[in-house]
């Protein structure tokens, strides 16, 4: 599927790319801000009532997570295309990180719809009590909350690499590949949850500032295209693999 989206066109898309990836965070910081207030940590009961109180705003965060996923794998399909000249399989294997990335984060999305049906009132479950129900409603919450520890490792894996390859690249200035490098290193301190918890501040800045400078340059300067033509060409003329 990354072969034939990147392989429609000779040249980079590089302002479609900044525009994909302008929705995505877009859509990303709305989802979020869905549901702000109504998870209650550590009050099953609260996070019930919450949660039955609004149910649309719960299902509207649930279908905006799913859309960013689906806008993320866009972005790692563009920017397969647009990295390819620079090494084709290191494109290739940050592309696959980030995919198995959004994989893990859509299953643990899943979870979320956990508590909708468990607050459903269905008669089936009314051999539970209320408050166990809503005790297993927060347990799935908390199970999404913590895939982050995984799959944002596999994005920070993404993040190094597509570093690297725009500080190998021609036709992108290196200081954002340094800062994309800088902040997959961040999130791979999740291999040590307790330590990336500690510096999640720290992280979750760098990790921002780092996209966001890249969305912005690829979104209103593009890349200087006759380099990435350059680029192609020689990649094609060796046979880079």
């Amino acid at each position: 599927m990354i072969e034939k989206i990147a392989e429609a066109s000779s040249s980079p898309k590089a302002r479609i790319t900044g525009v994909v990836y302008l929705l995505f965070f877009l859509t990303t910081i709305t989802a979020e801000f869905l549901i702000r207030g109504l998870v209650v940590s550590g009050d099953a009961a609260a996070t019930a009532n919450n949660i039955l109180a609004h149910q649309s705003l719960f299902r509207l965060h649930f279908a905006g997570g799913l859309i960013a996923t689906a806008l993320y794998i866009a972005v790692t399909a563009l920017f397969y295309g647009l990295f390819k000249p620079v090494n084709r399989s290191l494109a290739l294997v940050a592309a696959f990180f980030s995919l198995v990335g959004c994989a893990i984060q859509a299953f643990g999305s899943l979870f979320q719809l956990a508590p909708l049906v468990l607050l459903g009132g269905s008669p089936y479950l009314s051999v539970f009590k209320v408050e166990q129900l809503q005790a297993l409603a927060l347990m799935f919450l908390k199970l999404n909350a913590e895939t982050p520890d995984i799959y944002l490792v596999f994005f920070g894996l993404f993040n190094l690499l597509i570093g690297y390859l725009i500080f190998r690249s021609t036709f992108l200035p290196r200081i954002l590949g340094a800062l994309m490098a800088l902040s997959g290193l961040g999130w791979l301190t999740f291999l040590l949850p307790p330590l990336a918890n500690n510096l999640f501040t720290y992280i979750a800045v760098i990790g921002i500032l780092a996209e966001a400078s890249l969305m912005l340059w690829l979104l209103v300067k593009g890349v200087n295209v006759q380099r990435w033509k350059e680029q192609a060409s020689a990649a094609g003329n060796s046979g880079v693999a």
